[in-house]
């Protein structure tokens, strides 16, 4: 769609220009229809400068204050770590700005509860970072169960085994996510919400959830294994396992099974390809991720800032996830 034949526009600033927003979001919000980035924030000047410039984005600031000062901006990002989501949502959202908040949604589910009202209040929206809702595989997966393609849905297993420094993992000079005060747990609470948001995403309200973390390799502050087991209201079970302490030699695993009456669906959270096993049948469906791998619910969040779509990912459907979290990391 031509942008300039449109006459109204969601307007964005990022909070917290970092190494999220550098390819997986930042660009997204000038590519994505009736969209632009006006400005970005951190608090170092030199490195918020530095992104405006390399990014093409008209103004850059230090202070939180300066971006929601703005009145010609009427929508705010925040990709800071979890311990300071609370608070600047909050900020925005007494600003009069509507939110696209970054996973996981607060340090805890009784944090995020906290910014219900506030929101509630405000009359202005927000939306959960829960990308892969947005993605094609993750899309074909949904359309398969809802379809019948495998019956009926028996259990559900996950494996996400990675070395701490794994290819799918995010590292900052400061490695924040395996700091409990600031991500709220460790490397489970950083990838961790993709698995269980699509879970919801798939299968709806849970009825009961048990599990436990625990610190197998004692290189830092944060828990490293977590088992978890949930109960769907439909009373579908599911198993899952996270490791982040495998040895070098390891190649490691991030695989999903969905295992029906009928058939099996087989998938990877980081990747672009689903299998659908029925019988001695295996059909293998392909999908090509964007650069900017966030762009599609990027798109989906300013359709519903405009009222033009639906809340792609609720801050109900948030602290769902978080609360998920809390009990099988507490």
């Amino acid at each position: 769609m031509n942008k300039s034949i449109n006459t109204k526009m969601t307007t964005w600033a990022i909070i917290g220009a970092g190494d999220v927003a550098e390819i997986k979001s930042g660009p997204a919000f000038q590519k994505a229809d009736r969209s632009e980035l006006k400005a970005v924030m951190r608090r170092n000047p030199a490195k918020a400068e530095d992104f405006a410039r390399r990014h093409g984005v008209p103004s850059w600031y230090s202070t939180v204050e300066d971006v929601l000062s703005r009145e010609d901006i009427n929508s705010i990002y925040i990709a800071t770590p979890p311990s300071s989501h609370k608070d600047l949502a909050i900020r925005a959202l007494e600003a009069g700005k509507d939110v696209y908040l970054e996973k996981p949604v607060c340090l805890t589910e009784a944090e995020c509860r906290e910014i219900q009202p506030v929101l509630e209040s405000s009359g202005r929206k927000l939306v959960v970072a829960h990308y892969r809702r947005g993605l094609g595989a993750f899309l074909k997966v949904k359309e398969l169960l809802d379809s019948g393609a495998i019956g009926t849905v028996q259990f559900v297993n996950i494996r996400v085994f990675q070395k701490e420094e794994s290819e799918i993992m995010t590292v900052t000079e400061d490695h924040w996510r395996v700091n409990p005060e600031v991500s709220g747990g460790g490397l489970f609470h950083d990838i961790g919400p993709h698995q269980i948001d699509l879970m919801l995403y798939y299968f709806g309200e849970v009825r009961e959830v048990r599990g436990y973390s625990t610190n197998r390799s004692a290189k830092n502050p944060a828990d490293d294994f977590v088992a978890a087991h949930i109960l769907f209201d439909s009373g579908i079970p599911l198993e899952g396992l996270w490791s982040f302490c495998i040895d070098d030699m390891n190649q490691g695993s991030d695989l999903c099974e969905i295992y029906g009456s009928e058939g099996v669906i087989r998938f990877s959270f980081f990747g672009d390809k689903v299998s659908l096993v029925r019988g001695s049948d295996e059909h293998i469906f392909s999908f090509d991720n964007p650069v900017n791998i966030q762009q599609p619910m990027i798109q989906k969040t300013v359709d519903y800032f405009q009222g033009l779509g639906p809340n792609p990912c609720s801050l109900e459907e948030g602290m769902k996830c978080m609360a998920i979290l809390d009990a099988v990391t507490s």
